[in-house]
């Protein structure tokens, strides 16, 4: 592998990250997940930092650690004790972290950093499987707790920029997130009501057919989509994709279609 090429953009990721830290732990239904991520980091080159935009994370304005040794945050519950005592050394980057602010700004998105939170489960739960060293400095950008889908756009659009730098840029969400059906008794084969959504959110972002302004379109009225509610009864699971979107402006790779604790769930790459 090598640094992504001083002519080529680097690339920008959508991932589901499962459930709380049940990929660290072979948790039933994770297994082609996990084996996507340790997979997708040969197509990534060596980034010299990573950002990465979690679910897990809502603020009034955006919001960017700006801690240089970020503890972590273990933001679920219900667990074995085990699963509280992971560790991911990565590194925070206030230098990173501070040029983020001024993009944001010079861009009229309010923001700040906060200098004291450490990293969530959407971060360092995909990041131990992709890259277990943990030498890769990092920084974590919040949503908006707004949940416009246009905003989170133009958060993306802000920070295209760095593309052209050495910059992996995650968004780490699930394209189904319905955690009364995940934990359902009931398990069937098939969810139409999942599987149509999936192939709406499939071709909005990878249908060549489409331009920029019909593709912004519908990831802006995405509720509009079949059975978006049900997929989606609150949307902050599908927002850190509108931020990927509006950081490339074309169509993405799929790079993972599968089963994810029982429900087809999609990545994109671009």
């Amino acid at each position: 592998m090598t640094d992504v090429a001083e002519n080529k953009l680097s690339p920008v990721l959508f991932i589901p990250h499962g459930g709380g830290p049940m990929p660290l732990f072979d948790g039933e239904g994770h297994a082609d997940m996990v084996a996507f991520l340790k997979s997708i980091t040969c197509d990534l080159g060596n980034p010299s930092a990573i950002i990465l935009i979690s679910a897990h994370w809502e603020e009034s304005r955006v919001t960017i650690t700006g801690n240089e040794s970020p503890e972590l945050i273990y933001d679920y519950y219900g667990f074995p004790k085990e699963m509280y005592d992971i560790k991911y050394a990565a590194q925070g980057s206030t230098g990173l972290a501070k040029k983020v602010n001024d993009i944001f700004r010079n861009s009229g998105i309010e923001s700040q950093i906060d200098y004291q939170r450490g990293f969530d489960h959407g971060m360092y739960v995909p990041l131990k499987i992709m890259y277990p060293e943990a030498s890769i400095p990092c920084i974590q950008i919040s949503l908006v707790n707004s949940l416009d889908p246009k905003l989170h756009i133009q958060i993306g659009k802000a920070l295209s920029g760095l593309r052209k730098e050495n910059i992996l840029i995650i968004g780490s969400g699930f394209s189904f997130h319905n955690l009364r059906e995940f934990m359902s008794k009931q398990v069937t084969l098939h969810d139409e009501k999942n599987e149509a959504f999936e192939q709406w959110l499939i071709d909005t972002c990878v249908d060549k057919n489409l331009t920029s302004e019909e593709r912004e379109s519908r990831l802006t009225n995405w509720s509009d989509a079949p059975f978006a509610r049900y997929c989606h009864p609150r949307e902050e699971h599908l927002l850190p994709l509108h931020v990927c979107y509006g950081l490339a402006e074309n169509k993405a790779k799929l790079v993972f279609e599968g089963r994810v604790i029982g429900k087809k769930a999609s990545a994109f790459l671009w």
